[in-house]
């Protein structure tokens, strides 16, 4: 039997899936682990694509979009390992990632579901890394504003566990779906996620039975992974609104009872509502978000991906290494993984947040992807 099983869902975002999967299997290396990727119908000719690559990988190519949920659950019945890893197509782990992750796992008591810390395609941490469970209240600062100003407010940033620090490994009500360590024998008892939630909500859901059958959740935070956001759905999107909030609305209903129901839908039809009208004046043309640049550095040898082929989407670019970034601060910097490791680039992010904008390129795959904006879909530039 596997240790591991790693399922991936994608939908649309082929080049993320191509990078996601280079450092899936890197860090399979020293594990016994199996992976499923199942496509919701991709309509970016995701199956011509992979066609004949990665053998290593379980594909399953759906007829039509079942949504998240269903896709995983799927996979599930197929899956062998003692552990279940539900991963999200765009995203980066280091190769070390999952064998501190199963090592920390297996060393719990009745251990639930596991989390790690993340962060977006410009290197900031994601607070929904670990998250409290949805109420009247913490839904309220949150839509309204309140938790993003008090960010480490336990009365006010309940919904993010803003109190709870970012660098410390603890006992949390909710795991982000985006990556979610959960054992076999965990998921057979509670089941796996309900099939009654399309898109977003799921994983609450889960985190939310998991937790009333006496598990423990944990944030892990002895490992950092990159979650390029909003890669299906742009985040001021009426689509993205909609199954946002509606399955925020559905949790409720499901487990909070009927009055609290009735309550909570009245105010999230009220936020739907505005927010929905906010979307309507705001331009979210992605043509706005440039993504050529004067000038970029490079990490990497010329041997292994070409200044030729990457300048198609930048003006200039310059093989640089790290002790030069002072001194010569280009707007964008490109990693090679050919030259160096997922680790080692997951930290650069994090080091040089804010300082630049990410782009990522792993060896053998046909693109380089990145992200500048959480709220926005990140851009992937074939090559």
């Amino acid at each position: 039997m596997p240790q591991l099983s790693v399922i991936i869902v994608n939908y649309n975002v082929k080049y993320f899936l191509e990078q996601c999967l280079c450092s899936v299997l890197k860090a399979c290396r020293h594990i016994d682990a199996e992976i499923f990727v199942v496509d919701n119908y991709s309509t970016d000719g995701s199956r011509a694509f992979f066609e004949g690559r990665f053998n290593e990988v379980q594909f399953i190519w759906k007829s039509k979009n079942e949504g998240f949920g269903r896709a995983n659950n799927e996979a599930f019945k197929l899956a062998k390992g003692e552990l279940i890893l539900f991963l999200n197509p765009d995203t980066l782990v280091a190769e070390d990632c999952l064998e501190l992750c199963i090592h920390f796992y297996q060393q719990q008591k009745n251990a639930g579901a596991l989390g790690v810390h993340m962060i977006d395609g410009s290197g900031m941490y994601l607070r929904e890394s670990k998250r409290g469970f949805p109420s009247l209240f913490t839904s309220f600062c949150k839509m309204t504003g309140l938790t993003r100003l008090f960010p480490r407010s336990k009365f006010f940033a309940r919904y993010y566990l803003g109190h709870l620090p970012e660098t410390d490994t603890q006992q949390v009500d909710v795991i982000s779906g985006a990556f979610m360590l959960i054992s076999k024998n965990v998921l057979e008892a509670v089941g796996s996620f309900d099939e009654q939630f399309f898109m977003y909500g799921e994983d609450i859901d889960l985190s939310y039975r998991i937790q009333k059958a006496g598990y423990i959740n944990y944030y892990f935070a002895g490992t950092s992974i990159v979650h390029f956001k909003g890669e299906s759905t742009a985040k001021n999107s009426s689509s993205y609104i909609q199954h946002f909030y509606g399955a925020m609305l559905l949790f409720i209903q499901k487990h909070y009872g009927w009055l609290k129901g009735k309550l909570y839908s009245l105010f999230v039809h009220v936020v739907i509502f505005l927010k929905k009208a906010g979307a309507k004046n705001k331009n979210t043309d992605k043509s706005e978000q440039s993504f050529l640049y004067d000038r970029a550095g490079i990490f990497c040898a010329e041997s292994m991906i070409t200044v030729e082929r990457v300048s198609i989407h930048f003006k200039k670019i310059e093989l640089i290494e790290e002790k030069q970034l002072a001194a010569t601060a280009p707007a964008a910097l490109i990693f090679c993984e050919a030259c160096t490791s997922f680790k080692a680039i997951i930290n650069m992010m994090q080091q040089h947040c804010g300082h630049f904008d990410f782009f990522i390129h792993a060896s053998t795959t046909k693109s380089i992807v990145g992200s500048n904006d959480k709220n926005k879909s990140g851009v992937a530039l074939p090559l």
